[in-house]
């Protein structure tokens, strides 16, 4: 059983994907969020800002899937710059302060739309 998460209180999707899917009931995987906004334009800023829009991106979509940032088990983040590694750290940590999911964090080429972060997920639902 598959279930398509779609919401408005994150960015759409900008290419031929959803936002997340919810897979047997139990988990959501969800796309990777960059720093857009709801009407898709990029958050001005450095990482610091493009990564807190980012999470909050990824808190709107797991929230739809009825998951929170607390049930996350994976996180996978994109750099476009390794260098950016600690001020992604020093946000990320305000968003997973309890209990950090397992994470990989790699640097790539370059990112959609310009963005320096891109953050996916996966976590339980209910």
């Amino acid at each position: 059983m598959r279930h398509i998460i779609k919401t408005d209180k994150a960015p759409a999707a900008i290419g031929p994907y959803n936002q997340g899917v919810v897979a047997g009931g139990t988990l959501i995987f969800t796309a990777g969020q960059i720093p857009l906004d709801t009407a898709g334009n990029m958050v001005p800023g450095g990482i610091s800002e493009q990564t807190h829009q980012v999470l909050k991106n990824l808190q709107a979509v797991l929230e739809a899937a009825g998951s929170s940032l607390k049930t996350v088990v994976k996180t996978t983040v994109f750099l476009q710059n390794m260098d950016d590694f600690t001020v992604m750290n020093e946000v990320y940590v305000h968003y997973f302060s309890d209990s950090a999911p397992a994470r990989s964090t790699v640097q790539v080429a370059k990112l959609p739309k310009g963005a320096l972060v891109e953050i996916e997920a996966v976590a339980l639902v209910g």
